[in-house]
């Protein structure tokens, strides 16, 4: 007895069966649950032994904490802690810092120290008044360029040789001689016979005829098999009960 489509719940007949996910479809119904893709056996995620898409595979998300009350009053309470410290440890290092009064002796000194700078710059000759460095006499450089001289030596007369005379005539290279291609090797493995006629219905499916031969075949499930057809050299899905091992 044929088993009910797990998506249309109708019969599946052996030409249109397909097995994935421990259950069984039709080659149309296989879509994505949540925006209904065709899909294939290589584009289809399995979550649940139901398909789905790339797209609109389920995947886990981050859900936030809401800010409660409770939440609200621990970070006060370490707010205030945190201020708590900072001013104790503010307190302790000021302890240890001594501020500099302004004194008399220091205003003093200050003024000590600007009166002998004023004294020092007034004493200088270009400063003083009524006084002016004598005069001195510019006496401009003299030019000493001295030209180079030419020293060119011209090179020996080189006596005249006539080029070789080249043949007229030249034979042509030799020609390699022709070697054919090897033969393409056989494939290897199993070979398949189709036993009747198949049309695609899909496009990661092959067509045949009756007594094509399938070749580097590779079963997928009890229904269905990936291989080659090696009339046409088109490789695809084909149904596995409508060929039969050589």
């Amino acid at each position: 007895m044929n088993p009910p489509c797990a998506r249309c719940k109708k019969t599946v007949y052996p030409v249109e069966k397909f097995n994935c996910l421990d259950k069984v479809w039709h080659k149309a119904c296989f879509t994505c649950e949540v925006c209904n893709l065709k899909l294939t056996m290589k584009t289809y995620k399995g979550y649940n032994k139901l398909p789905y898409c790339n797209t609109h595979y389920p995947t886990t998300k981050f859900t936030q904490v809401a800010d409660t009350p409770e939440n609200k009053r621990l970070a006060n309470q370490t707010k205030q802690q945190s201020d708590l410290v900072y001013r104790k440890d503010r307190e302790e290092a000021l302890k240890h810092f001594t501020q500099a009064s302004d004194s008399v002796a220091t205003r003093q000194a200050q003024q000590a120290g600007k009166l002998a700078s004023n004294i020092g710059y007034q004493s200088a000759p270009h400063e003083v008044e009524g006084h002016r460095p004598p005069p001195q006499s510019y006496n401009p450089p003299q030019p000493s360029y001295n030209p180079p001289q030419p020293s060119y030596n011209p090179p020996p007369p080189q006596s005249y040789q006539p080029p070789a005379p080249q043949p007229s005539y030249q034979p042509p290279p030799p020609q390699p001689s022709y070697n054919p291609p090897p033969p393409a090797p056989a494939p290897s493995g199993p070979r398949w016979t189709a036993v009747y006629d198949y049309a695609a219905a899909d496009d990661d499916e092959v067509s045949f005829q009756e007594g094509d031969h399938i070749i580097d075949a590779e079963v997928i499930d009890d229904g269905w098999m990936e291989g080659t057809v090696e009339r046409t050299g088109q490789r695809g899905m084909l149904p596995s009960n409508y060929v039969e091992k050589v």
